[in-house]
């Protein structure tokens, strides 16, 4: 397994509950992927706090002998094949080297940096414009307040697809859960600041699933959180107000509202540990940079390398229910590549 998120630490346990070894490779120097890094408050839909479901993860797997973890670890090398798999890293500048029967790779994403290309939302020109990945930091902290002066703010507004659904900038897919992590902070925003009005302005609401009534409904209904189709398309400094300016879609008319923060709903891109992965092993990537899979709706976890398999949103935008379910396909379809190879009977 390499990676050592949600996906990783799925695999591995599945791996070692059915009686097999497991090599947990991840590069930072803990595990628990990008909800532990990027310092999520509570996961989507539920609202679960994040820490409590990281530990209800991560201890079968710590705690585990089947499981070997390899912290601090990079892949900078492979060769062989299926069955017979030998994978160079680095621990701290010492080289490793690992043997394995079948490759899972789960090395997750990154979050869109608005300030790369979309230069209208002003990300590093305004102190009190962030990301859904600042928001959660400051929920966690339980400390939502602006950045530019410390104080709660009274208005707030997200601002969705940023780095979604845009054909100007190559990423022309939807990135699935960030409507859904809109609406969840939206809720705890209200929870934590209870006289801040809170907007969602939005192109299409895509809520899949049971998110439609888990959080969707309740952000409007219980928590008054307020959605607008609209687009937004500058962000200029008013004041000490920031001045949203788009086109509200359903009125057909301009508009001008002005916030004390925005919050931008960035999307999902690869990650360099997923694009460094399919260089080493030779995997194919699809358009937009993710691994691809072969098998379609039908085998999501099956790579163009017999016996090396992706798992999560290495392999395009993903929630934490496709990864979590896709490591265990994968789990799954590594050990019977490797008993195959070896001819073990059923």
């Amino acid at each position: 397994m390499i990676g050592g998120g949600p996906g990783g630490l799925e695999a591995a346990k599945g791996i070692a509950e059915l009686g097999y070894q497991a090599i947990l490779v991840e590069k930072r120097d803990r595990l628990g992927g990008t909800p532990d890094e990027a310092s999520y408050a509570a996961l989507t839909p539920d609202l679960r706090d994040t820490d409590e479901a990281l530990r209800e993860m991560i201890e079968p797997v710590e705690n585990n002998p089947n499981i070997e973890i390899l912290l601090n670890t990079i892949v900078v090398g492979a060769e062989g094949s299926v069955g017979d798999f030998r994978i160079k890293g680095l621990t701290m500048g010492k080289e490793v080297e690992i043997e394995a029967g079948a490759v899972i790779v789960s090395t997750g994403f990154k979050h869109f940096d608005p300030g790369r290309e979309t230069q209208k939302y002003g990300y590093y020109e305004h102190d009190d414009v962030i990301t859904l990945v600042d928001c959660e930091k400051m929920l966690k902290a339980h400390n939502f307040v602006r950045p530019s002066n410390g104080e709660k703010p009274k208005r707030v507004c997200f601002i969705q697809c940023v780095g979604s659904r845009d054909r100007q900038i190559g990423n022309e897919y939807c990135s699935k859960v960030c409507c859904g992590i809109a609406s969840k902070e939206a809720i705890e925003i209200r929870q934590q600041v209870p006289d801040c009005k809170v907007y969602i302005f939005y192109i299409d609401m895509r809520m899949y699933g049971y998110w439609e009534n888990e959080i969707y409904w309740p952000a409007q209904e219980k928590y008054k959180v307020n959605y607008i189709k609209g687009i937004a398309t500058e962000i200029l400094k008013k004041g000490d107000k920031l001045l949203v300016r788009g086109e509200d879609t359903t009125l057909r008319r301009p508009m001008e509202v002005p916030m004390d923060m925005v919050i931008l709903s960035v999307g999902m891109e690869p990650s360099s540990g997923t694009k460094d992965m399919a260089r080493i092993f030779g995997l194919n990537l699809n358009k937009y940079g993710f691994i691809e899979t072969v098998g379609g709706p039908l085998n999501t976890v099956s790579t163009n390398v017999p016996g090396v398999f992706a798992a999560g949103a290495c392999t395009g935008p993903a929630d934490l229910e496709d990864s979590v379910g896709m490591a265990g396909l994968a789990a799954m379809k590594a050990i019977a590549a490797v008993r195959k190879q070896v001819n073990v009977p059923a």
